[in-house]
């Protein structure tokens, strides 16, 4: 596998975890655990905390009446 680039590591730095494989550590790009089942392309980082994902629904979620109970 190649390594990462210098320019690459940077802009990729808020996604970065060190990961130890053997005698070694690399750097890999990780995702917050709700974005990583996501099918979207707007995956977060493993240090954001989610607040709020206009794409993302719970199975446990209240849906709303669109109609305001009409």
């Amino acid at each position: 596998m190649p390594r990462m680039s210098k320019k690459r590591r940077l802009e990729w730095s808020f996604f970065l975890r060190q990961v130890k494989i053997g005698n070694t550590t690399c750097d890999r790009i990780t995702y917050n655990d709700l974005c990583r089942s996501c099918t979207h392309s707007c995956k977060q980082s493993f240090r954001a905390v989610i607040i709020l994902c206009p794409r993302y629904y719970s199975k446990r979620r209240k849906k709303e009446d669109r109609d305001n109970g009409r």
